[in-house]
């Protein structure tokens, strides 16, 4: 049974989205304006350490806090918020085929007390489950079937969010995972791609890095990985002898240099780097190698549509000359994603193009809660 885990399903109502991230809060207000949107506030907070961490809410009282902060700062009264869980160890996102004859209650009950079960590395009773109904297809015996998306999460983390919300005065009405928030930012530059495409979205956040293969729309392949930001801001601070700090903004006006290749998918030669930026290419190196991995792994599940193009999202995803670093490792195209460009969305306010890869998330809220 479907406990308080909202999203796929959920009505729009009018609000704000939040985005909660082991670094920063970020707020989003939007408002429809002719056939588009207008970002009408968009304002963020720091999280210090210890109050959000691989996913999940530490200290509820103090993220509570720094929310009813920022809302205070910026002059904005809501009652109903949009938010997100990341991916991670915590969440499932699987495609799932079940026969077509099921009517509504029937494949209600199939999905949500036979078969997520099977798909759950946690006990389905721990879990909050939702789903959604894709398209039809026959399968190899001749069948007809409907592919169904299923979401869960566990339903500690899922409480944790809807309290923390409550504690700052809002009420959760969606809640979904933040690889569906991405989508819907940038569903227009996915129309680009035809059902016979895939797209790898790469989500490059603070600790992790998430990749969802999509086709059509819809994402057929998750993973994430534990290489974000911080990982390579480390990296960076150790090899310059530097302070350790959890501020990543130095990334933003970095530059990852792409030289040639002594053959298809070697390292680039690093001769002549600094040793900060030996430390940066050795960890987007190891990201790289990852995306490989998942993209092997995704094209070896059976007759999937090979990857037409990588697109790189998140704060990382700012990072100068990003896209031509992974289009070289992978031999595939690669470009940096532009939320508020994918969106042609209005706005009013200087955003940093630096700032905009990391927006793809809240903006994705912010369009659930438009007005």
């Amino acid at each position: 049974m479907v406990s308080r885990f909202k999203g796929l399903l959920s009505k729009k109502t009018k609000g704000i989205g939040i985005e909660l991230t082991p670094e920063r809060v970020n707020v989003a207000r939007l408002k429809k304006k002719g056939q588009g949107f207008q970002l009408m506030t968009l304002a963020s907070a720091e999280v210090p350490e210890g109050i959000f961490q691989e996913g999940q809410i530490l200290d509820s009282a103090g993220m509570a806090q720094i929310i009813q902060s920022l809302l205070a700062e910026s002059k904005i009264k809501a009652k109903y918020v949009a938010t997100a869980i990341p991916g991670g160890r915590d969440t499932v996102t699987r495609i799932i085929p079940v026969p077509a004859e099921l009517d509504d209650r029937e494949l209600r009950e199939m999905v949500l007390n036979q078969e997520a079960g099977l798909y759950l590395p946690f006990p389905r009773e721990e879990a909050d489950v939702d789903y959604q109904k894709l398209g039809f297809f026959v399968d190899e015996d001749g069948i007809e079937k409907v592919q169904v998306l299923l979401v869960a999460t566990r339903k500690e983390v899922t409480d944790t969010y809807v309290s923390t919300f409550q504690q700052a005065g809002l009420a959760i009405d969606v809640l979904e995972i933040s690889s569906f928030s991405l989508i819907r930012t940038i569903r227009e530059q996915l129309r680009q791609f035809t059902p016979q495409e895939a797209a790898a979205i790469v989500d490059i956040e603070y600790e992790n890095t998430e990749i969802s293969i999509v086709v059509d729309g819809v994402p057929q392949f998750s993973r994430t990985v534990p290489i974000g930001t911080y990982q390579v801001q480390t990296a960076l601070s150790r090899a310059m002898n530097l302070p350790p700090t959890r501020n990543t903004e130095l990334l933003q006006g970095m530059t990852v240099p792409v030289t040639p290749m002594d053959s298809i998918g070697a390292v680039p030669k690093m001769g002549g780097t600094n040793p900060g930026t030996a430390a940066m290419l050795r960890i987007l190196g190891e990201l790289a190698d990852e995306l490989r991995r998942s993209i092997d792994f995704y094209l070896n599940q059976g007759d999937n549509l090979e990857v037409a193009q990588l697109l790189l999202a998140g704060p990382g995803g700012s990072i100068g000359q990003l896209d031509e670093f992974f289009s070289q490792r992978l031999s595939l195209p690669a470009s940096q994603v532009d939320p508020i460009s994918a969106m042609a969305l209005q706005v009013d306010q200087d955003i940093a193009v630096a700032q905009r890869s990391g927006l793809g998330v809240v903006l994705g809220l912010g369009l659930r809660e438009a007005w």
